[in-house]
Protein backbone atom coordinates (compact mmCIF):
# COMPACT_ATOMS: atom_id res chain seq x y z
CA UNK A 1 0.00 0.00 0.00
CA UNK A 2 0.94 3.32 -1.27
CA UNK A 3 1.54 6.33 1.54
CA UNK A 4 -1.29 7.86 -0.77
CA UNK A 5 -3.25 4.96 -0.86
CA UNK A 6 -2.81 4.91 3.16
CA UNK A 7 -3.88 8.69 3.42
CA UNK A 8 -7.29 8.64 1.65
CA UNK A 9 -8.03 4.85 3.67
CA UNK A 10 -7.77 6.83 6.49
CA UNK A 11 -10.54 9.30 5.95
CA UNK A 12 -12.95 6.60 4.70
CA UNK A 13 -14.20 5.11 7.98
CA UNK A 14 -17.16 6.87 6.88
CA UNK A 15 -18.52 7.91 3.60
CA UNK A 16 -16.96 10.81 2.57
CA UNK A 17 -17.54 13.11 -0.41
CA UNK A 18 -14.89 13.68 -2.88
CA UNK A 19 -14.76 17.83 -1.81
CA UNK A 20 -14.23 16.92 2.12
CA UNK A 21 -10.98 14.03 0.52
CA UNK A 22 -9.45 16.90 -1.58
CA UNK A 23 -10.37 19.91 1.18
CA UNK A 24 -8.99 17.72 3.98
CA UNK A 25 -5.74 16.26 2.57
CA UNK A 26 -5.20 18.96 0.59
CA UNK A 27 -4.09 17.28 -2.36
CA UNK A 28 -4.42 18.48 -6.26
CA UNK A 29 -7.20 17.12 -8.27
CA UNK A 30 -4.74 14.74 -10.20
CA UNK A 31 -3.37 12.99 -7.46
CA UNK A 32 -6.83 12.66 -5.51
CA UNK A 33 -8.28 10.91 -8.65
CA UNK A 34 -5.45 8.88 -9.34
CA UNK A 35 -5.38 7.43 -5.71
CA UNK A 36 -9.32 6.72 -6.03
CA UNK A 37 -8.81 4.93 -9.27
CA UNK A 38 -5.78 2.53 -7.52
CA UNK A 39 -7.66 1.64 -4.78
CA UNK A 40 -10.74 1.13 -6.40
CA UNK A 41 -8.64 -1.11 -9.03
CA UNK A 42 -7.72 -2.98 -5.62
CA UNK A 43 -10.87 -3.29 -4.26
CA UNK A 44 -10.39 -1.44 -1.16
CA UNK A 45 -13.18 1.42 -1.75
CA UNK A 46 -16.94 1.59 -2.52
CA UNK A 47 -18.21 4.31 -4.60
CA UNK A 48 -21.68 6.17 -3.71
CA UNK A 49 -23.61 8.37 -5.56
CA UNK A 50 -25.24 10.23 -2.47
CA UNK A 51 -24.37 9.83 1.31
CA UNK A 52 -26.60 6.73 1.44
CA UNK A 53 -26.71 5.44 -2.35
CA UNK A 54 -23.99 2.98 -3.12
CA UNK A 55 -23.00 2.91 -6.76
CA UNK A 56 -22.55 -0.93 -8.80
CA UNK A 57 -19.47 -1.00 -10.89
CA UNK A 58 -21.18 -0.82 -14.72
CA UNK A 59 -22.70 2.69 -12.31
CA UNK A 60 -19.30 4.19 -11.81
CA UNK A 61 -17.49 6.54 -14.46
CA UNK A 62 -14.51 7.71 -12.58
CA UNK A 63 -13.02 8.90 -15.29
CA UNK A 64 -15.42 12.07 -15.91
CA UNK A 65 -17.52 11.76 -12.55
CA UNK A 66 -15.27 10.71 -9.80
CA UNK A 67 -15.91 14.89 -8.04
CA UNK A 68 -19.51 13.67 -8.05
CA UNK A 69 -19.03 10.66 -5.87
CA UNK A 70 -19.05 9.77 -2.24
CA UNK A 71 -16.34 7.25 -1.29
CA UNK A 72 -15.89 4.74 1.95
CA UNK A 73 -13.50 1.71 3.04
CA UNK A 74 -14.23 -1.55 1.84
CA UNK A 75 -14.04 -4.64 4.17
CA UNK A 76 -10.94 -5.32 2.58
CA UNK A 77 -9.94 -2.35 2.38
CA UNK A 78 -9.98 -0.89 5.79
CA UNK A 79 -8.57 -4.99 6.84
CA UNK A 80 -5.36 -4.04 4.66
CA UNK A 81 -5.60 -0.24 6.28
CA UNK A 82 -5.25 -2.19 10.02
CA UNK A 83 -2.53 -4.31 9.04
CA UNK A 84 -0.50 -1.53 7.16
CA UNK A 85 3.14 -1.19 8.62
CA UNK A 86 2.69 2.46 8.71
CA UNK A 87 2.38 4.06 11.64
CA UNK A 88 0.44 8.02 12.10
Amino acid sequence: MSDLEYDVLDELYFVQSYAHLRDTLKWDDHMLKETIESLWKKDWIRCYSSPTEELTGNEIDLETQYHTYYYLASKSGLFAHNSSDQNV
